[in-house]
């Protein structure tokens, strides 16, 4: 299918042979006006008169190369089908723990020993790839919390950012109330039902100026749903003076508090001991609050000016060039 987006272009189209009508000839050529001296060569006659047409192959050429040009200005496009949007249309942040304690090797991935931030990027990243039709941003966070990316259709960029993130970029300690209150700030102007934060972590509040129940009563205030989860192995190998040991102890992780978060935000707390139930909360979350998009269908659109306005640039080129090389001749 093929439209013109400036069809009024087509109104110049009498604009020469109305300069020839309506515009009177220049009685003395020597009082400023331009001498062609192979002007008769082109329209086949002497001088100026009322039956002034081209009679030759260069006039014809000349006829249709002003109409491509008009063809080029009225911007010629071809429309694709309509392609509609996928049916969620969620704004989602993803908050993710960067702190010291992210480095405990606790994770199998594919038979290796892999950290925790490790698994979560293995995890997440193929999460991302799926959101289609979500936008997406990430925030990072340890002692203090940072938008890495803000909001946007751009997964691959997101996913970029979120395998190059490392541990301690943002501090050591946990700033979990920091990054509830620094996500709500920037979903607060999203459609109130597409508002969606995912925070993962493996520890406890220990930092920041925000408590993070009170972060997720402001969240809840603004219309922001927070899923959380919560992220380390139930039993914990580690090396000492006494050989092996075994830890069975989740560290530092505050299972109360993300269960409380996701409470108020009418949300969901999910627990990831392995790579394994990782990937199964991802799944889940997956099918979480599905929405119908509100958005008009995306209509692809091809421009094709250039065609019409390389042709006629070509023509007015070859037309200067065989009408410079005629023989010279005085009008």
């Amino acid at each position: 299918m093929i439209e013109f987006a400036w069809p009024w272009s087509f109104l110049l189209l009498p604009l020469p042979w109305l300069a020839w009508r309506y515009l009177s000839a220049v009685a003395d050529p020597r009082h400023g006006a331009l001498r062609i001296p192979f002007y008769s060569r082109w329209v086949g006659r002497e001088g100026h008169n009322s039956d002034h047409r081209p009679s030759s192959l260069l006039g014809w050429l000349a006829i249709l190369a002003w109409l491509l040009l008009l063809i080029a200005a009225a911007r010629p496009q071809g429309l694709d089908e309509p392609r509609q949007w996928a049916d969620t249309g969620r704004d989602l942040m993803l908050a993710v723990d960067v702190s010291g304690s992210m480095e405990i090797a606790d994770f199998l991935l594919q038979g290796q020993r892999i950290d925790r931030l490790g698994a979560v990027k293995a995890v997440a990243g193929a999460f991302i790839e799926r959101r289609r039709g979500d936008r997406l941003g990430l925030i990072l966070f340890g002692s203090h919390a940072y938008v890495q990316a803000p909001l946007s259709f751009d997964r691959a960029s997101v996913r970029y950012l979120l395998e190059r993130a490392d541990i301690g970029l943002a501090g050591k300690e946990t700033a979990i109330g920091e990054a509830i209150g620094l996500a709500t700030e920037r979903l607060r102007n999203s459609p109130r039902q597409h508002r969606v934060l995912i925070l993962l972590t493996d520890g406890a509040d220990t930092t920041g100026h925000i408590d993070p129940l009170a972060a997720a009563r402001l969240a809840r205030h603004h219309g922001v749903r927070i899923y959380t989860i919560g992220v380390g192995a139930d039993e914990q190998t580690r090396q000492s003076l006494f050989g092996n040991r075994l830890n069975t102890s989740t560290g530092e992780l505050d299972e109360t508090t993300l269960r409380r978060i996701a409470e108020i935000t009418e949300g969901r707390y999910f627990r990831a001991a392995d790579t394994r139930a990782l990937e199964a909360i991802y799944r889940q979350l997956d099918t979480l609050q599905p929405l119908p998009t509100e958005r008009p269908p995306l209509q692809p659109v091809r421009e094709w000016f250039h065609w019409p306005l390389t042709i006629a640039l070509l023509l007015y080129g070859y037309l200067a060039w065989r009408l410079a090389s005629s023989p010279r001749e005085t009008t």
